[in-house]
């Protein structure tokens, strides 16, 4: 599948505004990018969280840079056929990505179907 740049992009920002307001006042120092390709070693990944999570956060912690959530495009567009799948899997990967920054680990996310 091929889509603009610009389209995709948009599609993550739709993703991110369908997250509760609630949930979304919670976010602390986190960034969404959105990158071309996963790292060359892990080329299947959809989404990456890098960042120390909520519930790893103490009084030691200090903000240093804003925690990362990549999503891949590359990927993305490779799995979906069309535009209407691509969306749900760009906000199954926010959700997913996000929530790891909540500290909500793999096996979690898969029992709820976030995975």
């Amino acid at each position: 599948m091929d889509l603009a740049d610009d389209l995709f992009d948009d599609l993550v920002g739709e993703a991110l505004d369908r997250i509760p307001p609630q949930l979304a006042a919670l976010l602390d120092n986190v960034v969404v990018l959105v990158e071309e390709e996963p790292p060359p070693d892990e080329s299947d990944l959809l989404g990456l969280y890098v960042g120390t999570p909520l519930t790893e956060r103490d009084s030691t912690y200090t903000f240093l840079a804003p925690d990362q959530v990549f999503v891949f495009r590359g990927p993305l567009l490779r799995m979906c056929a069309d535009v209407e799948e691509l969306a749900e899997e760009i906000e199954i990967t926010v959700v997913h990505e996000i929530a790891h920054h909540f500290g909500i680990d793999d096996d979690q996310l898969h029992e709820w179907g976030w995975g």
